[in-house]
């Protein structure tokens, strides 16, 4: 199950919605008519975690005001009557792939525990367009959970440093532009950062396996899928081994199966060819940051390619003798409809390895 923003935090929204506004300035106007600034007119944007809509007179229209909590919409629709008004979460943003231009999200993503920010953050990339940016607000700082001094108890609150947050924004697939504390080293994180022509990562607590793919291709990253092209033997092994239900939907594949995926490199390329040695070097680094965080209990490998070239170049199919990260490792050949050297019966019996693996 995907769990929502948290539950407690919207209650102290609903219910305290206009002490709320009165106690609260709008903090970043300068940032939010620069993010306005840089739209087309009349582009779509969105104000993700409105709360009241103090920054929605900054933004420029048209304009989502979106928000978990009712009576911060229904504020935020009084700010500004010609805004659209949504109830909705970040974790299920309820937006046609591709309609935003902009996203400004001020101290909204912060209310969501770290392991569930990769996904909301692939929320967003579905929702964005290609090349559109992206301005949050987050908490600098290492602190999860309620905080012991707030105002406004009972709200959850999930610190982030720059690091860790880096890998998450470029796994959902972001290019940061900006990641600064502000003030200097003071108690916000601001993040610009833009949709890159990729696929997000879906992942999340409670992985069984996750599948490592070379990089994205072009058609991949253009339809949100993984393996997409219809020569592609992922999908039909995957289906064949028991290890998902439907057919190129990485989404269930994750709600449904707790099967998870990402690319060792986030750059999409016609083909993997013209990925670099230092590439790969670079993207195993990070998804050994990526494993070690959320444990999955098996992680796979699709494409011997990525795998020599990076961490052994002697390796072969299967089960390697040492664990990545410190979870059991399996790699296995491109399933892509070119590397005609390996039939489906082969990536059938590699998933099914798999599954045993993980359910072991």
């Amino acid at each position: 199950m995907i769990r929502p923003v948290d539950p407690g935090t919207v209650g102290v929204y609903e219910t305290r919605a206009s002490e709320w506004r009165d106690r609260r300035p709008a903090r970043f106007v300068a940032r939010a008519q620069e993010l306005a600034a840089s739209l087309p007119t009349g582009a779509v944007r969105a104000d993700l975690g409105c709360g009241p809509g103090l920054h929605l007179p900054h933004l420029g229209r048209p304009v989502v005001a979106l928000d978990a909590a009712f009576a911060m919409v229904t504020l935020a629709r009084n700010v500004d009557p010609d805004a659209w008004p949504v109830q909705a979460d970040l974790m299920a943003l309820p937006l046609r792939r591709g309609s935003l231009a902009g996203a400004w999200a001020r101290a909204s993503y912060l209310h969501l525990a770290r392991v569930w920010l990769p996904w909301s953050l692939a929320e967003l990339h579905h929702a964005l367009a290609v090349g559109a940016p992206a301005h949050l607000t987050m908490r600098h700082s290492d602190d999860e959970g309620q905080l012991p001094q707030d105002d406004f108890p009972g709200r959850f609150f999930a610190g982030w440093r720059a690091g860790p947050l880096t890998d998450v924004l470029v796994g959902a697939g972001f290019t940061v532009d900006e990641l600064a504390a502000e003030p200097a080293g003071g108690e916000w994180l601001q993040v610009r950062a833009t949709r890159a022509r990729t696929l997000p990562d879906t992942v999340g607590p409670g992985l069984a396996v996750l599948f490592v793919g070379l990089n994205p291709s072009e058609y991949a990253a253009d339809v949100g899928v993984g393996f997409a092209r219809p020569g592609n033997r992922f999908w039909p092994a995957a289906l064949a081994a028991g290890l998902v239900t439907r057919d190129r939907d990485p989404r269930d594949a994750f709600r449904a199966h707790r099967v998870g995926m990402t690319d060792l490199v986030k750059r999409a390329t016609t083909s993997a060819a013209s990925l670099r040695p230092a590439e790969y070097r670079d993207g195993v680094a990070r998804v050994q940051r990526l494993v070690a965080w959320l444990r999955p209990r098996v992680v796979c490998f699709v494409g011997l390619t990525g795998w020599r070239a990076a961490v052994s170049a002697t390796a072969t199919r299967g089960l390697q003798p040492q664990p990545f990260a410190g979870v059991p490792a399996y790699v296995m050949p491109n399933t892509s409809g070119v590397n005609a050297h390996s039939r489906l019966e082969d990536f059938v019996a590699d998933l099914v390895a798999v599954r045993r693996l993980a359910a072991a």
